[in-house]
């Protein structure tokens, strides 16, 4: 239902406010302030959705009440109550973040217009917010324990800041899926997130790669050609076993994480990206910094939010959860009906372990698929799935 606050301080006004919206709609819940201090009281401890707020008024005006409601609760819709010697004021309230304006004394139907379309509107921003924190199927994070819920609830806190985040934890246990889940939930969800495998590509090459080139910078550069970073600028760039980088390419991002530019190979022109870095490894960092294969000043840049991945090992009671998704998931990859596990089966393949962590797990889920019946069972796991 939605709730209104009507801000006036002519009594009879508001008065004449409030019934020409409980009447005319008994589905809006409609409360009422007589001036700004007590609306902005009345706005702290309660979830409006639409405030329609006269403009000169004693103590508070709505100019003022509007500018401190922004800061607090962004997401509320305002329409603003103007006088006749007021239009230009509400005309740059608009630029403060209000919907709209209604003269004095107000139309009936321009009112109950502009209270619906400013309704329409604010649920609309609502659920494209909604829909912009729900993370993408192909890249869910399935499981209950500890160790997932800890994970899941440090990325809703760190994704939404432009914090650069250092991912760590053996191959195959999902660090991919961080990376994707804190760009799908940020505010640079919108531009592209750009993957770099650092691993496979060669350090000759590697520079160029994220950096770009000019023609001419090489023997097989003939012509000038982006980089990663510059691709991915306004969004998002995930470098993936960055411990594998080369050193010079190290200092390549140094300087761009630093001073937020890059050159491109062979040129000594400056290019400003604006680029939120992930970066994620299955190397210890800082036994790589003490044999002098990794920058400890680039160490200390990337690693501003540490998330440590673990092992399926150490999250065995998400294996039931894992082994139902994938069951799903590869059915509908296959184009068949998804099987059941027996219990006994399930519980058979928790004691196992998962050297290859959650890719191995995938890989043993779809075998057992193939290969069994309709129900897999604790006999098909010792068969199909022996280690």
């Amino acid at each position: 239902m939605p709730k209104i606050l009507v801000v006036e301080d002519e009594a009879a006004i508001r008065r004449v406010l409030v019934k020409i919206l409980a009447e005319e709609n008994d589905t809006y819940e409609v409360e009422e302030a007589e001036d700004g201090i007590q609306a902005l009281e009345k706005i702290k401890d309660n979830d409006y959705d639409l405030v329609l707020c006269d403009i000169k008024m004693p103590k508070m005006d709505g100019v003022e009440v509007l500018e401190a409601t922004k800061k607090i609760k962004t997401d509320i819709a305002f329409v603003m109550i103007s006088g006749h010697g007021d239009l230009e004021t509400a005309v740059n309230t608009m630029k403060l973040g209000a919907y709209d304006y209604i003269s004095k004394p107000p139309d009936l139907n321009r009112l109950l217009n502009t209270v619906r379309n400013a309704l329409d509107k604010n649920e609309l921003v609502t659920e494209n917010k909604r829909l912009k924190k729900k993370v993408s199927k192909n890249y869910e994070m399935i499981g209950e324990s500890k160790e997932i819920t800890l994970i899941k609830d440090m990325i809703e806190k760190v994704a939404p800041t432009d914090a650069r985040v250092l991912i760590t934890g053996p191959n195959g246990t999902g660090k991919e899926l961080v990376a994707h889940w804190l760009h799908e939930k940020s505010d640079r969800s919108k531009a592209p997130m750009i993957e770099v495998n650092c691993a496979a590509i060669p350090s000759e090459l590697i520079e160029s790669e994220l950096f770009g080139h000019v023609k001419g910078a090489f023997t097989s550069a003939v012509k000038d050609r982006a980089g990663k970073f510059e691709t991915a600028n306004k969004g998002t760039i995930f470098l993936d076993e960055i411990g594998d980088m080369s050193l010079s390419a190290q200092a390549k991002v140094l300087r761009a994480l630093q001073e937020n530019k890059i050159s491109r190979v062979g040129s000594d022109k400056d290019i400003k990206v604006d680029v939120r870095v992930i970066a994620a490894t299955n190397k210890d960092l800082k036994k790589e910094i003490s044999e002098g294969n990794f920058r400890e000043d680039l160490y200390h840049r990337l690693a501003v939010i540490l998330i440590q991945v673990p092992a399926l090992n150490d999250r065995r009671d998400d294996i039931p959860y894992l082994i139902n998704f994938f069951s799903d998931k590869i059915a509908q990859e296959h184009g068949t009906v998804s099987k059941s596990f027996t219990d006994d089966a399930i519980k058979l393949l928790q004691q196992y372990d998962w050297t290859g962590n959650i890719r191995e797990l995938r890989n043993v889920v779809e075998r057992l698929i193939i290969l069994s019946g309709d129900d897999i069972t604790e006999e098909d796991v010792q068969l199909f799935a022996s280690k």
